[in-house]
């Protein structure tokens, strides 16, 4: 782009005001302070924030009321006690010297675009001002929401109440929606988070796109320690030998892409060996005569030349699985968007868990159960002119949810159709590290009329905005009860155990303050979140000023049906009432009832494919700056495997650019890292790190930005979800000077 109406501004170039003179002393990191011990400290429920896992715990102040140290609540199902390295160093987010710390306004001075600082009534005054503007302008449904975690849901009711529902959350749209999408239509049951995967009591774990120990979510990490314990094969499918494949039976180093040609084959080895659940399929299940005659082409033989697994390979893990069914579980991972078929792919793995007969089997997946909750009553919404649905113009038909790219189209200057998205709230999400091509959503975001960013760093989105809303951290206020789906139904308190620090606010209050100005009050009608609580509470036999004392409350199941009874009838949420091996509802729609392998492109010569993944001390993005989890680590590298290595003359601890197939130069250099652990077709990198903010101290310039790599999308025809796995990079070990502006 040649002009920036909206240039990135440095909020590093602040002058020395409140900003500069609020940072607290870091001595909690390990100063010279007394040794304290719990008798000492108060406690205050919570559950964390740094990844969706939201397990429980309490935090703990010292004897002269600092954030000292957070630890997991015994009772919790989701921690089991036990806090995770992000969750313990989710207190570094509370102390972070880098954090936004007043509300900040896109001002001009003498031809240059600034921020000033403003008071809250100043930024929301003009924030409701402009959200009217676009309204009256273009109509309420113009209004897109942005959002992750649990903040976003305040944003969510106000933004609902003003007449819009274009909403996405790239944890949908990047990761979970074709999983939800294919099981739901498998099982007549998405599997929303976390999992119902009962693995502790599980004896085959497949884990193919998943890897347990570094994507952290606790629970299912210490469940499969306790798994391996008790002696359960371990059966990881990756071109990458992660710590999962570390720890297992069979690694299955796949050629990537192929994941779908190794499903197929297996249920080819199941069915014509007799080796699926022969009682659990002719009872539960719908199509399989017809997936019968399908995969029969689909031989080990034949996946051996598409993912250069050996047939005896194929067919030994194929007899693992069966000689431990029922009790074992293909696990449906979490980021499931990768190559554009990816609703495909999860529709295999599913119907490969039905022929085991792990659907509501101990050691496979459990029935959850979640708690009821009342609401507090508020004005129903009013009718919406026009959603996400129309601006998809009749693709995506089986997405359930708001689709994040969609959403971006709409807004940027290559849009055609006559409805547009003109106004973004963004909150708690880094748009230009979440969603693939970020210079595509940088162009959509000059064609905005306005933008309003609410976060508690400033990440590199919250350089684009027009007003920045600081927030406070998870730590530090009131929010929603946590109400989520597990083996026994239970809820989660969070109080705040420390007031907001500097000028920061929590999301509910904002929103509250937003709806006065908007003419929406009646939506916000109570003075603090805690009412809210109180009342929920009070409804379930107790009180906040109780719940504080026990963070977490564990319910009776209304029913012993957390596993299928032996012979029990049971009728599942799909058209036929069964199992649907083969989807009626897919077929509805135009899409293919049984999962198609479609061929996908391979690495030109000198270029390798680009497979990034998670690190267990970070979560996406968002703790790239935490100063005690970039202590841990503070950059990515490559992995590269020796025979490239050899063939480019690269030496570990050497830094390179990277450059895609597109031309898409990397902003920074990264640190190689020679290993085995890496097919000689692709390399490996972790999410989140080379930000381009300078006021990020820890996080500016650490390590490439995958994202930025990423300009080959392919969207998934059934969700629209963005796979960002086609993406081919090669070396540049020469320093392009390619300038960042920042």
């Amino acid at each position: 782009m040649k002009t920036t109406r909206r240039e990135f501004i440095k909020i590093s170039s602040l002058g020395a005001g409140s900003l500069a003179l609020a940072t607290p002393s870091l001595s909690w990191l390990g100063g010279n302070e007394e040794p304290m011990d719990d008798t000492q400290a108060k406690r205050y429920a919570n559950y964390c924030e740094v990844c969706f896992w939201n397990c429980a715990g309490w935090a703990y102040t010292n004897k002269e009321g600092k954030l000292w140290k957070i630890i997991g609540n015994d009772v919790d199902q989701h921690s089991m006690g036990r806090f995770c390295p992000r969750g313990t160093g989710g207190i570094g987010a509370y102390y972070d010297s880098d954090r936004l710390k007043t509300p900040l306004i896109r001002v001009e001075v003498d031809g240059k675009q600034t921020y000033k600082e403003a008071t809250w009534d100043e930024a929301l005054d003009l924030v409701a001002k402009r959200l009217m503007e676009v309204k009256r302008k273009h109509g309420a449904s113009s209004v897109a929401l942005f959002n992750h975690g649990n903040s976003g849901k305040h944003m969510s009711h106000l933004l609902r109440a003003f007449g819009t529902t274009n909403m996405g959350s790239p944890a949908n749209a990047q990761c979970k929606t074709p999983r939800e999408i294919a099981f739901g239509a498998t099982f007549g049951h998405e599997l929303h988070s976390p999992e119902p995967l009962d693995i502790r009591d599980t004896r085959c774990l497949v884990l193919i796109g998943s890897h347990l120990g570094e994507n952290m979510h606790n629970g299912q990490v210490q469940e499969m320690s306790e798994a391996i314990d008790k002696g359960a094969t371990i059966i990881t499918v990756d071109p990458r030998f992660s710590t999962a494949a570390s720890k297992s039976k069979f690694w299955l180093p796949i050629k990537p892409a192929t994941d779908i040609a190794l499903l197929l084959a297996w249920m080819n080895v199941l069915i014509n060996n007799e080796w699926y659940n022969k009682k659990y399929v002719e009872k539960y299940t719908y199509g399989f005569d017809q997936l019968k005659a399908y995969v029969q082409p689909f031989t080990p033989e034949w996946a051996f030349g598409e993912t250069g697994i050996e047939p005896q390979n194929i067919i030994a893990t194929a007899r693992e699985m069966a000689n431990a069914a029922p009790a074992v579980i293909v696990h449906p991972g979490r980021h499931t968007a990768w190559y554009g078929d990816d609703t495909q792919r999860l529709r295999a793995v599913a119907i490969l868990n039905a022929l085991l007969g792990s659907w509501g089997a101990r050691g496979g997946f459990y029935h959850p159960a979640q708690a009821k909750v009342p609401k507090f009553q508020t004005p129903e919404y009013p009718a919406v002119e026009w959603g996400w649905k129309v601006l998809s113009e009749g693709k995506y038909r089986m997405a359930n949810a708001g689709i994040t790219n969609v959403l971006v189209d709409a807004s940027h200057p290559e849009w055609k159709n006559e409805k547009k998205i003109k106004a973004w709230m963004v909150i708690g999400s880094n748009l230009m590290a979440t969603i693939p091509n970020p210079a595509y959503t940088l162009e959509a975001i000059q064609n905005l009329d306005f933008m309003v960013v609410v976060d508690t760093m400033p990440a590199d989105i919250t350089g684009y905005a027009d007003v920045v809303l600081p927030e406070c951290t998870y730590l530090e206020r009131y929010d929603d009860l946590r109400v989520s789906e597990h083996r026994q139904p239970n809820i989660a308190l969070r109080v705040p155990a420390a007031e907001p620090m500097y000028e920061s606010k929590p999301a509910w209050w904002m929103a509250k303050e937003l709806s006065k100005r908007m003419g929406l009050g009646a939506f916000f009608p109570w003075n603090d979140y805690a009412e809210v609580l109180d009342f929920q509470l009070k409804k379930l036999g107790t009180s906040l000023e109780e719940f504080k004392n026990v963070g977490v409350m564990n319910l009776e199941r209304p029913y012993e049906d957390l596993y299928f009874a032996e012979d029990e009838e049971a009728e599942f949420e799909t058209n036929t009432g069964k199992i649907e091996l083969y989807s009626t509802a897919f077929e509805e729609e135009g899409y293919p009832p049984l999962p198609v392998y479609t061929k996908h492109a391979q690495p030109p010569e000198g270029y390798y494919r680009l497979i990034y993944g998670r690190a267990p001390m970070h979560t996406f993005s968002r703790t790239n700056n935490n100063p005690l989890l970039t202590d841990l680590m503070d950059e990515n590298d490559l992995w590269v495997n020796p025979k490239v290595a050899n063939e480019w003359g690269l030496k570990n601890g050497q830094y390179l650019w990277l450059q895609n197939h597109h031309g898409v130069i990397s902003d920074f250099p990264i640190k190689v890292r020679v290993t085995e652990r890496i097919r000689w077709d692709s390399v490996y990198m972790v999410h989140g790190f080379g930000s381009t903010n300078k006021k990020l101290t820890r996080a500016f310039g650490r390590g490439i930005s995958d994202t930025q790599m990423i300009s080959e999308i392919m969207l998934d025809s059934e969700t629209g979800s963005t796979g960002m796995r086609g993406n081919f990079v090669t070396f540049i070990t020469e320093d392009p000077r390619k300038e960042v502006v920042s």
